[in-house]
Formats: C-alpha cells, structure tokens, sequence
C-alpha cells in the first residue's frame, strides 16, 4: 500500500513527539510539508527534524496528495483550521482538546463528518499498556461490575508556565487543570468506567498560581453505571506526581498508577503490569515523556484512515470527556449538583 503524504500544521510545544513519530512510522508515511507562520520556528524544527517546510496553510490545502495533517496549534484555532483542512479532503489528527468550548468542537465535529473526513484527537493516554489491560480486563468482566472509580491528577505547574501569554486563558486554551492537563486522564476514566451521570464539584484557582482560570478541582461523581467516586485534579501539587485511576469492583479492586497496574482479585490473585518508566509530563516539564503513546494513536489513525472506521480516539469519543468537563466547572460555579450532556 502506497504509504500516506501528511502536513503538519503548527510547529508549537506539542509537535515534538508527533514529529518522532512520523519518523517512527516511515514505513507507513511521508511528510509532505510542515508549516508555521513563523519563520524561527520553521528554523528550529529543521534542526532537529528532516520535513520540507513551507509558509503558506494553503501550500498544504492545495497539495492534493496529502491526505492528511496534523493540526497541533492552540485550541481556540482549532475550528477554522479543521474545517478548511475537512473541505479541502483532508483527514485530520487533532492535538487535544478539540477547541475551547463545547459548541465549537461539536461544530468541528461535525464538519469533518460533512465532509466525510476521518477525525482523530490525540488523548494518547489510551494507548498505555497498563490502561489497555485494565481495559480488556473490565469488558471481560474480570473485576465482577463496577461500583467505585476514582481519579487524582496531582500535577506541578510552575507561574511561569503560565505567565506564558495565553496559558490558563478562556480565550486561548477555554480553561484551566481539566481541559489542559487532566483531559487525558479523564477521557481514559472515561473508557475505563463508562460515563458520568451527575457531578457535584468544587473548582478555584488556588494561592499557588497566578492564572484566570481552575488549577484546582475537587468533585463527587456518579457514573450511569450507579458506581460512585471522586475527582481530584490540580496543577499546584509540587513536584507532580503520576495520574492514578482506581477502580472498585464486585471481585478485584484495581489500582492504575502512571503507567502501573495492579488488580487484586478476592480470591488472593494478582494481576500486575510493571510500570515502563515512561508516564512523565506530571511536573514543571510537561513534555517531559517518550512518544510511545502517540505513535500508538497515530498508527491506529492511520489504519482507520485505510479501514474506513472510525479511529479509537474519534471526535464523538472526544465530546464525552469536553462535556464531564463542563458539569464540573459548571457544578464548581455554581455549587449545585450537575448532570452530565449526553
């Protein structure tokens, strides 16, 4: 099969492990074309990455042998550049989250499936083999039914990671810890547990930061299952500490921390995956982690591309965990109990 031609569109912090790998997967894909408006960005990529680069969007929109781009710039573009990369036949692979509200990334959503598009977003934490297992293990019913998931992100930000313009904006990035950081560790909640019915939850910008929005959320939760649990996320917890789902069920408890999982079974057994040392990005560096993940997510993208389907992180997947954000901040608001959009 003819390997893909793809764009790269943005040439910010994210692109680093995307670009490792494409590289990764030369077999499957060629990058046609990078692009950024600024001309010192283009020069720093080229040092380290071999991509043509070019300095017009158009030069990649009008190129009708790429069938796909990565779309790696900051949230509040991320409508305008997809449905221009959609109308122009282009797949794309969106670096999360979807855009800075609900009602822009259902409008995105749905410009990719008018043009008839494949959408992927990369929420990579899927992708992690721990998770994988936790995963299989669930649907197999090894746990017995769910009736507890809780979920602590307990990560470091620095001020001056914020005093970076536009970080923690609404404008930019359409909000704080959840939609930023803790997206990726909900949206894998999220596969894991099955969806959120109704939240109750606390949200303020702690003493720690400087910011306009949430560094820190703290809810109660109630899963459609009936299962109950708890959310803890913050961006003030100095040195950073690695994402942990726990799950209770009717005969295991299982315990997913970074990239380690442990499931103790009722009857004595346990079932462990080694951590892999790759987790990373949880303190002051947050791409400070391999991109074993990504290519994973990339390669799934690309098959669903060839497969006709819908890749495993698709927008409608995406949406789950925009709307769980916004009954959390909601409910943070305004102290009431919130249901979750189905």
């Amino acid at each position: 099969m003819a390997r893909h031609r793809l764009g790269i569109i943005g040439l910010g912090m994210a692109v680093a492990p995307h670009a490792r790998s494409l590289v990764d997967l030369k077999e499957r894909v060629e990058v046609a074309h990078v692009f950024s408006p600024s001309e010192a960005r283009r020069a720093a990529f080229a040092k380290s990455f071999p991509f043509p680069s070019c300095d017009r969007l158009d030069a990649i929109l009008a190129d009708a042998s790429v069938d796909a781009v990565a779309v790696l710039t900051p949230p509040n573009t991320h409508l305008d550049l997809v449905r221009r990369c959609a109308e122009a036949g282009k797949h794309v692979l969106l670096e999360k989250p979807l855009e800075i509200t609900t009602e822009r990334a259902v409008a995105l959503v749905e410009a990719c499936e008018r043009a008839g598009v494949t959408l992927g977003v990369m929420l990579q934490h899927r992708f992690r083999p721990a998770g994988m297992r936790l995963r299989e293990m669930l649907r197999a019913g090894a746990l017995g039914g769910i009736v507890g998931c809780s979920t602590t992100i307990r990560l470091w930000r620095p001020q001056s990671y914020y005093d970076v313009e536009g970080r923690g904006t609404r404008a930019r990035d359409g909000g704080g810890v959840l939609i930023t950081q803790g997206i990726h560790t909900l949206d894998l909640m999220l596969s894991l547990a099955g969806p959120v019915s109704e939240v109750s939850a606390y949200a303020t910008t702690s003493r720690v930061h400087r910011m306009e929005t949430e560094d820190m959320v703290a809810a109660a939760v109630r899963f459609a299952s009936g299962a109950l649990g708890v959310i803890d996320a913050t961006t003030a917890a100095y040195p950073g500490f690695p994402e942990r789902i726990d799950v209770i069920g009717e005969t295991a408890t299982a315990a997913l921390a970074g990239t380690a999982l442990t499931v103790a079974h009722h009857d004595g057994r346990l079932t462990e995956v080694a951590p892999d040392d790759s987790a990373g990005g949880t303190g002051a560096d947050p791409m400070a982690f391999p991109h074993d993940y990504h290519r994973a997510l990339w390669a799934d993208f690309l098959d669903a591309v060839e497969e006709k389907r819908a890749p495993a992180v698709s927008g409608r997947e995406a949406l789950k965990v925009h709307r769980l954000i916004d009954a959390l901040l909601e409910s943070g608001a305004n102290g009431e109990r919130v249901k979750v959009a189905g």
